[in-house]
């Protein structure tokens, strides 16, 4: 039989402003998918809560879910409490279940407004809804509560997925930085000799290089080819911070600028960009061109990325360029810091009382195992080809994810 909601169910709006709820002993239903707490309760009873506004902002009709809940507990002012007058025409639960999945013919087809969706409780009292024999109500409830089960199954089999494709980029990036991701070639310059190299390049520039101290035994943390040596960051590439702002010192023509808001993992955004006068002497220091490596400092410590773009940017004091010496790669770098921040191996090299940012010390001090130049350029090309598969299958995933909800 077709019933008016309103003939079969009381409606009565929630009492208690989101920002006003004391936290307490009693669940206080919200319109999002967490509920919070309140020291007082409104009901006692089985109820079907539908939310009075739009649960995707301004002037556009949506909402997530229809909630069901029991017992005692507090209701925000923007939801309402449908509570069925007599469980023995129809159940709450099944009530629940009919108006959440016909929630957008039933519910959110009656909101108005052109700015401020709402619902108006006097439609939400009008909808027509189907109730079948008690018994019929209570099947469907059976039935889906087996749903649920099934979803909680298929949710945790996606997520597991993604866990093991996340563990898999790590081992890529492992296998990468030990040499076994691909093969040796014979013909390449042993990177002994390219750190020689970088130490006569050093020389010749005869600028006074800090010196860093020896690799010791117990730093080296895996073996790697006979072709490959350990170094450090400070060995192989020339590194600083950016530009401090401050506004009472700073002199010279406004320039455009990314912070580490604007750096992520592997790229860039600056679809904004602030700007702070820089003079000319500032320039050589604070500018990345095409090829360097840029690594925050503090926050997610150690998140680089290369800029990739023809055009020079400025950065800021919190964020070091690394600038490789020779042709060593930075795109290999770049992988080597992902694969330390993900191991948690770069919490070694983080310093500071409350939030342990990266400086440029222990940047410098980073130990990274090197390989011919060659052979980085295969490493960088093989995890770019390895990893365009992992991400393939991780959009699958989620889509399917998405198809569950």
């Amino acid at each position: 039989m077709k019933y008016r909601l309103g003939d079969i169910c009381t409606i009565t709006k929630g009492e208690t402003g989101i920002m006003k709820a004391i936290p307490g002993a009693y669940t206080m239903v919200a319109l999002g998918e967490a509920n919070k707490t309140h020291n007082e309760f409104q009901f006692d009873t089985k109820a079907i809560i539908i939310p009075l506004v739009s649960s995707t902002g301004h002037g556009h009709a949506s909402m997530k879910r229809v909630k069901y809940q029991e017992g005692k507990f507090a209701l925000g002012s923007i939801l309402c409490a449908v509570i069925p007058k007599d469980e023995k025409v129809v159940l709450a639960k099944y009530l629940h279940i009919y108006l959440h999945w016909n929630r957008e013919e039933l519910l959110v087809s009656q909101m108005k407004g052109m700015a401020n969706v709402s619902l108006p409780m006097n439609k939400i009292a009008d909808v027509l809804v189907t109730v079948p024999g008690i018994e019929k109500q209570q099947e469907i409830i059976a039935l889906e509560v087996q749903l649920v089960e099934k979803e909680l199954s298929v949710e945790k089999l996606l997520s597991d997925q993604l866990t093991q494709l996340e563990n898999l980029n790590q081992a890529i990036l492992q296998e990468a930085v030990q040499g076994k991701l691909v093969k040796q070639d014979k013909k390449d310059e042993p990177a002994s000799e390219l750190l020689k190299r970088i130490k006569a390049e050093k020389v010749k520039s005869g600028k006074k290089k800090k010196i860093l101290p020896p690799i010791k035994p117990e730093e080296i943390p895996f073996e790697i080819p006979d072709n490959w040596v350990w170094a450090r960051i400070g060995d192989i590439a020339q590194h600083n911070s950016g530009k401090t702002l401050d506004s009472g010192r700073n002199t010279g023509e406004l320039r455009e600028y990314i912070t580490t808001s604007n750096l992520y993992w592997g790229y860039f955004v600056i679809d904004e960009l602030r700007k702070m006068p820089m003079n000319n002497e500032d320039l050589d220091r604070c500018t990345a061109i095409k090829g360097d490596l840029l690594i925050c400092e503090g926050g997610e410590a150690g998140r680089s990325a290369v800029w990739e773009s023809e055009g020079s940017i400025c950065f800021q004091n919190h964020i070091h360029r690394v600038r490789p010496y020779l042709d060593i790669n930075s795109y290999y770098l770049y992988c080597y810091m992902k694969k330390i921040f993900v191991s948690g191996e770069i919490n070694n090299y983080r310093k500071g009382m409350g939030i342990k940012n990266l400086s440029g010390t222990a940047l410098s001090s980073i130990i990274i195992p090197l390989p011919p130049l060659s052979e980085q350029k295969r490493i960088v090309a093989e995890i770019e080809k390895q990893t365009a598969k992992t991400k393939q299958l991780k959009e699958h995933i989620i889509a399917n994810q998405q198809a569950t909800i």
